[in-house]
């Protein structure tokens, strides 16, 4: 396990669900990625701090809980069936050793839909979570579905989250339902580690100049509803889409991923690991 401490986020107190591979399992941070609204890049910033944790040398696994729409297996190019043994599943590793799983790696056909009534979708959630063989990490991510039903209240109330982190867009519709989801995570007693704002900005590769193409910001709104800082703005860039539809997405770096890593780790220069 790695030996840096990591930043000490308050864990409410809930009943938290075992299953089948608990005692292969030791993981330190559970950091929930949020929105409530579709199509703000909750998978993309997922797929995105996970490559920058890995790059630090911190074990990292995704657990995509977007059981109807996941995208994180793409993102990183792998493909299912995973293994399983006793009931116990599998994650597969990325290039850069990130343990992943998602229910498009347990279909047959990574095409078919499943046609499921939330109670079920909550089952899956949680066998994720405790059948799969994860081992001991220090980060694992969990990608959210939009909405705040029973996804997102499963895993809050049912996993030992540590926080949240909020990802929104500039439109004001967008800040209106992430900050409907902002309340849901209040209600239930789950931090929120900060605001991620994507898709912010767009430079021009001709002159350099910062383009506001979804117009002003409404992020003030939505920090001052978390009670939590603004801390990255992710601008548009044609080169992730790029490399997301070719499972790449580890070979980007972002400045603004850099941001939010080095709010969930507090680094120290003499460490070379950059642990504290």
């Amino acid at each position: 396990m790695n030996e840096k401490k990591n930043k000490d986020y308050k864990k409410p107190q809930k009943k938290i669900l075992k299953g089948t591979a608990k005692e292969y399992n030791d993981i330190q941070n559970v950091i929930a990625v949020m929105s409530g609204k579709g199509g703000v890049g909750k998978s993309f910033v997922t797929s995105l701090l996970a490559t920058a944790l890995a790059r630090e040398k911190y074990h990292v696994g995704i657990l995509d809980a977007d059981i109807t729409g996941p995208s994180i297996p793409n993102f990183f190019g792998l493909s299912g069936p995973v293994m399983s043994e006793d009931k116990i599943l599998n994650p597969l590793l990325t290039h850069l050793g990130i343990k992943v799983m998602s229910m498009n790696l347990l279909l047959p056909n990574k095409d078919q839909a499943i046609i499921w009534r939330g109670p079920m979708i909550s089952k899956a959630i949680t066998q994720l979570w405790g059948d799969v063989k994860w081992g001991e990490l220090d980060y694992l991510l969990i990608d959210l579905p939009p909405g705040t039903s029973d996804a997102a209240l499963t895993i809050m109330q049912s996993l030992p989250l540590s926080g949240i982190l909020m990802v929104t867009t500039p439109q004001n519709l967008s800040s209106i339902i992430v900050r409907k989801a902002i309340h849901m995570a209040q209600h239930v007693g789950v931090p929120i580690i900060g605001i991620i704002e994507n898709m912010s900005y767009f430079v021009c590769p001709n002159c350099g100049s910062r383009q506001s193409i979804f117009g002003d910001s409404h992020t003030k709104e939505v920090e001052d509803a978390a009670g939590a800082p603004l801390i990255a703005e992710l601008p548009i860039n044609p080169a992730t889409a790029a490399l997301c539809d070719q499972g790449k997405i580890e070979n980007f770096e972002s400045i603004g991923i850099n941001k939010i890593l080095e709010t969930l780790i507090q680094k120290d220069p003499t460490d070379p690991l950059g642990g504290n």
